[in-house]
């Protein structure tokens, strides 16, 4: 073939064979074209959403179906002369063998009718019209999901070969389409919204007062992939061979997130100083998160819980396991694995934060991978496939390395809290009680003032299926509660933990006085609230004095770094069978300087009742309320490629001017974030901020909006839409309407 001649088409690939007989030059086919049908194979294996298919800069497949390569030869290709094989190789084994799974020569049968073994490599030949052969190449449901190189090796019988090598890289991914891979996802809509839509919702706030926050997941935009291939060797450090293990993959998502296992992905900062790096809040996405660590190779700053589950969810999408992120409220941290959290106090009411490190958090995000777990066998309540937790936030040691899971759903429920990964700690996380102690003195016992056994878990909470609202999972993790099923499985995992649970001994059975903690919820931010207590005397002919103290403390979302906001005093006398209330106000001026960036506040109150030996302690989380960003998408229908405009406004809540305000916006073909800087922005004024938009493709897409200032931080809105696509893409050139025929092996499942 002339150099000078142009490509048939822009999807083949023209580099020419290496001879390996030059003797046999003449007789020996040759390649001189092929043809990756890049739209087609795309389409059919759900890949042609990603930068890099779009692009043609690789072939993109998943596992365990059928691609076509149209192959173009110097002659009539002769089935009983001419042998013709596929070397796959994984692209950075530096060994690559048979044997690992990590080099496989394909041998080319005869027809279509028979994809051969699940487990292996397979080819056949689909037409045979002259110079051009089109063939089916199926990776086994199991191979290592990586970059591969292919080889194309072609032979005379009994007299030489060739050899040419693919320019363009193939990418397999795991497949949940497939019935033969182990995260194969049987339910279409499950499959649409946990392995194809680009941007989820995040559950954030308090379990008093939940709010979901967008996150442009972006598992498909430019370098994203590429990163999450390129991690599971340099950062997991997952050898080629134990790539398509979605256990080994899941184990080491969880631990290379974060920074602290290998220079990870992302570094974790619970304080308030951000300064040298982003603020959690800031991000919209995981898409510029990935990108930088791409191109840098350096961990990028900063990340908290929501962030790690963010980058977790994108990169377990981008290579094909179903993910979906989870938000626990009132998430226990058990760092002495007793299932407890142990909250003590001094005689004066006061908690004392050096006896122990257990914390709650007012909410802690994970993630769920779909998978089978074959290495937990099948137990009392069958078997262990399914949604799997794992975690890559940093909170302790396993085996090792900073991560838990993959941890059985399942498992937790039913207290199997021994269970490969880390089931205790999720179990802890979930169900534990929250004990409260009197600490009297070092030479004193201890002395149990109260267990909440309702206090662990609750809302357990994602974004449900194609609708743009909350899921509760919590019964996925746990029994109901006060039910004979949920204690039962707690004494069961408690009598696994091997922990001892009695303590001292109990509260007198005294329960005349009654006391009961109001807040109202729904307060927005800049706002004053009210702390009310109400203290009833049950008693028909006693009366007694309740003495105390009610406090606010504005604390990080985890729970810790608590700063005194407000505490006031109280001293009631009861008269029998009567009610009377204590009410503290906290006001703007009193909490702002104090205030976290999530805005959180742990309320308690402490009484004790004269003559006698009963004592009063509870804690409840608090949150004020962020205001909305308001995205309005034009006044026209969204069309894919057509430019439109886009609008966004806030109105400043707070009784204070805000300063050095920034808009911060991502959406569905956005290459990085649009920034936008604000002027001062008055005492309850509307700003907004508008700009071109030109949707990238026809589907689901999710405009998400942050704003940040130096008065008020955190601030989200999104807004879903429908892309149509525009009449030209619906119909070929000749006027038909695109279709692919690559047969498949599950007709039945495949959408």
């Amino acid at each position: 073939m002339n150099s000078q001649q142009p490509r048939r088409n822009p999807f083949l690939s023209t580099r020419p064979s290496t001879d390996l007989e030059d003797s046999t030059k003449s007789a020996v086919l040759r390649v001189l074209e092929l043809d990756l049908c890049l739209e087609d194979n795309h389409d059919e294996h759900h890949t042609s959403h990603f930068y890099t298919a779009a692009a043609k800069e690789a072939l993109i497949v998943r596992r365990g179906e059928p691609f076509r390569l149209k192959i173009h030869f110097d002659r009539d290709f002769n089935p009983s002369k001419d042998a013709i094989s596929f070397i796959f190789t994984v692209a950075d084994e530096s060994k690559p063998t048979s044997g690992k799974g990590t080099l496989s020569a394909v041998a080319l049968h005869d027809g279509t009718d028979y994809l051969g073994d699940p487990l292996e490599w397979w080819a056949g030949i689909e037409s045979n019209e002259g110079q051009v052969l089109t063939v089916l190449i199926k990776p086994p449901s199991n191979c290592p999901v990586a970059v591969w190189k292919l080889d194309i090796d072609t032979k005379l019988l009994g007299d030489g070969s060739r050899s040419y090598p693919l320019p363009l890289p193939i990418y397999v991914l795991f497949n949940p389409w497939c019935p033969d891979d182990r995260v194969y996802l049987k339910d279409r809509d499950q499959r649409k919204e946990y392995v194809m839509h680009d941007t989820t919702l995040i559950w954030r706030g308090s379990c008093n007062n939940p709010r979901p926050s967008a996150w442009k997941i972006g598992q498909f935009e430019r370098h994203v992939l590429e990163c999450s291939l390129k991690v599971l060797g340099t950062v997991g450090r997952i050898p080629p061979a134990f790539r398509g293990d979605p256990i080994r993959v899941a184990r080491a998502l969880s631990a290379l997130v974060n920074s602290v296992n290998n220079d990870g992905i992302v570094v974790g900062k619970c304080s308030n100083d951000f300064s040298d790096g982003v603020a959690p809040f800031k991000w919209t996405g995981s898409t510029e998160i990935l990108q930088q660590f791409y191109k840098t190779e350096k961990p990028v700053k900063y990340a908290q819980c929501w962030v790690y589950s963010g980058v977790l969810a994108t990169i377990a999408r981008s290579l094909g396991i179903p993910t979906r992120i989870v938000t626990c409220f009132s998430a226990a941290y058990d760092s002495e694995g007793s299932l407890t959290v142990d909250v003590f106090l001094d005689q004066n009411n006061k908690k004392m934060y050096a006896e122990s490190v257990d914390s709650i958090r007012d909410y802690h995000v994970w993630n769920e991978l779909w998978m089978q777990r074959p290495d937990l066998g099948v137990g009392q309540f069958g078997t262990y496939d399914g949604w799997q937790v794992v975690d890559a936030t940093p909170q302790e040691a396993s085996d090792d390395m900073y991560r838990v899971g993959p941890t059985s759903v399942l498992a937790v429920k039913n207290g199997d809290i021994l269970s490969s990964f880390d089931g205790g700690f999720v179990f802890a996380e979930v169900n534990a009680d929250k004990l409260y102690w009197r600490y009297n003195g070092p030479s004193q016992p201890l002395k149990l003032l109260r267990k909440d056994t309702l206090a662990i878990g609750h809302l357990i909470s994602t974004k449900a299926v194609l609708k743009w609202e909350r899921e509760d999972l919590t019964d996925t993790y746990k029994h109901a509660e006060r039910s004979e099923e949920e204690r039962s499985t707690m004494l069961k995992a408690l009598k696994q933990s091997r922990h001892a649970f009695s303590r001292y001994y109990l509260n007198d059975n005294f329960n005349e006085i009654e006391f009961d903690m109001e807040l109202k919820d729904d307060i927005k931010i800049g706002e004053s609230f009210s702390v009310v207590l109400k203290v009833t005397n049950k008693s028909d002919s006693r009366t007694h004095l309740a003495t105390g103290q009610i406090s606010c403390d504005a604390v990080l979302y985890t729970g810790v770094g608590a700063v005194e906001v407000k505490t006031l005093g109280f001293e009631l006398e009861l008269q029998p069978k009567s009610s009377d209330f204590v009410r503290m106000e906290v006001i703007f001026e009193e909490y702002f300087d104090k205030l976290s960036s999530q805005a959180a506040f742990q309320i308690s109150a402490a009484a004790k009742v004269k003559d006698t030996d009963y004592d009063y302690y509870a804690q409840d989380d608090f949150r004020v309320r962020k205001p909305d960003i308001n995205i309005n998408m034009g006044r026209t229908g969204i069309v894919a490629k057509n430019e439109m405009d886009v609008s966004c406004t806030l109105v400043n809540p707070l009784p204070i001017t805000l300063h050095e305000g920034v808009f911060i916006v991502e959406g569905p073909g956005l290459e990085k974030p649009l920034k936008f800087e604000m002027d001062d922005i008055a005492v309850g004024s509307a700003v907004g901020v508008s700009f071109k938009y030109t949707p990238p493709y026809a589907g689901r897409g999710t405009m998400v909006a942050k704003f940040t200032s130096k008065e008020l931080d955190d601030v989200d809105g999104y807004k879903h839409y429908e892309i149509e696509p525009r009449p030209e893409d619906l119909l070929q050139p000749n006027g038909n309407h695109r279709r692919s025929n690559i047969i498949r092996r599950q007709t039945d499942v495949i959408a």
